[in-house]
């Protein structure tokens, strides 16, 4: 029996895949299993314990792997690679999978690969190619792409990235964001429904996430207390925040919002939503503030403005519902002002979102079971455009 294995190690990951695992195991059979290895956040209580929003889903998970997650400094991230890498290599070298499924760009992700390269596993990648210039994430993206066999980039510009990288046009697809997938065909709640659910009445918000910069050494607390302040001004809206990842200088940016939100009677932390409530709630905001790539690729399909906060996704292609700014107070006060604007609203009606149609988990399954079942060769040639 061929075994492909599925990694998640994050909330904002597990929903980007959460359509591929669906299609794929539509595969399955005597002869292939598809099998979802749940790590990292996802096992943690302060970023939500993720993993009950899966079982919630009703998707069947087969191995969960505990690593170290902290996020205080530098060494911690090494370290918390370093122990994914043993942990993970050692899962590899016993259960011999013929390609393992990676989404992405977080600095585990690529211990993943090393380790599955290491034992001459494919790896199986998607959403390479793209660019995030104020994030560590976009070397480990590239490098992750350079260990990779078959690649799905999100866009078309992503695609043509990852062939100048040097990979072959052959085992490269664009068949658009499989987050998309999810806006489209996943039932929502409705607005009473997703607004009681965070312990509120009808009113005006926005969804909120604030993630590090990780490739800034500026003051990440004062960065989040501008935020907050910034989000103050607008006392007649609620704002709905979602704690940041485990990246350098997480830890420190939900400490400062457990602190500081409570100041701000209209400020709602919390540590996850759950993909479900997430995006119901996203599809009645009146703006996607922040600096987390849902608001860049999953908000022009509610026809919502996002209001992209600083450098972490420069780079990354954009609709025109997105308004860039830097991460002080007054630049952040303007920004939402412009987004909760009429003239903004009635733009967002009509623009065009460039990441897909929401049929991606379907291309890519296909595409994947295609691939598995004709010889590898994983001696690379190197692409030259």
């Amino acid at each position: 029996m061929k075994t492909i294995a599925i990694i998640t190690a994050t909330r904002a990951e597990y929903g980007l895949l959460f359509p591929v695992i669906q299609e794929l195991r539509k595969y399955e059979s005597k002869d292939l299993k598809i099998e979802l290895i749940v790590t990292g956040t996802h096992l943690i209580k302060e970023y939500g314990e993720t993993i009950k929003d899966i079982e919630r889903d009703g998707v069947r998970i087969d191995q969960i792997i505990k690593i170290r997650v902290a996020s205080e400094s530098g060494l911690d991230i090494a370290l918390n690679q370093a122990e994914a890498l043993r942990k993970f290599a050692e899962l590899f070298n016993k259960e011999k999978y013929a390609a393992i499924v990676v989404l992405g760009d977080r600095y585990e992700t690529l211990m993943f690969a090393t380790a599955a390269s290491d034992l001459h596993i494919p790896v199986i990648h998607l959403y390479g190619g793209d660019t995030t210039e104020g994030a560590m994430d976009e070397s480990i993206r590239h490098s992750i792409t350079k260990m990779s066999y078959l690649h799905f980039a999100s866009n078309e510009k992503s695609r043509q990235r990852i062939i100048q990288l040097g990979e072959s046009p052959e085992k490269v697809f664009n068949f658009g964001a499989s987050g998309t997938d999810n806006i489209l065909s996943l039932e929502k709640l409705t607005k009473n429904e997703a607004l009681k659910s965070v312990g509120l009445g009808e009113c005006k918000y926005a969804v909120c996430t604030y993630h590090p910069v990780t490739l800034e050494e500026g003051n990440v607390r004062q960065q989040i207390i501008d935020f907050l302040d910034a989000l103050s001004t607008f006392d007649n809206y609620e704002f709905i925040i979602t704690k940041s990842n485990a990246d350098q200088g997480g830890s420190l940016i939900n400490d400062t919002l457990d602190v500081e939100a409570l100041k701000h009677k209209n400020m709602h932390v919390f540590a996850s939503l759950g993909m479900k409530r997430y995006l119901s709630l996203m599809k009645y905001a009146e703006a996607v503030i922040g600096n987390s790539s849902s608001g860049i690729m999953e908000a022009p399909l509610f026809h919502i403005p996002t209001v992209n906060i600083g450098d972490r996704q420069k780079g990354r292609l954009q609709a025109e519902s997105t308004i860039n700014c830097h991460p002080d107070k007054d630049s952040i006060v303007a920004a939402v002002r412009k987004a909760f604007s009429v003239e903004m609203k009635i733009k967002c009606k009509t623009i065009e979102n460039p990441y897909g149609n929401g049929k991606s988990g379907e291309k890519i399954a296909r595409k994947i079971i295609e691939e598995i079942n004709q010889p590898i060769n994983l001696k690379k040639h190197f692409y030259d455009i």
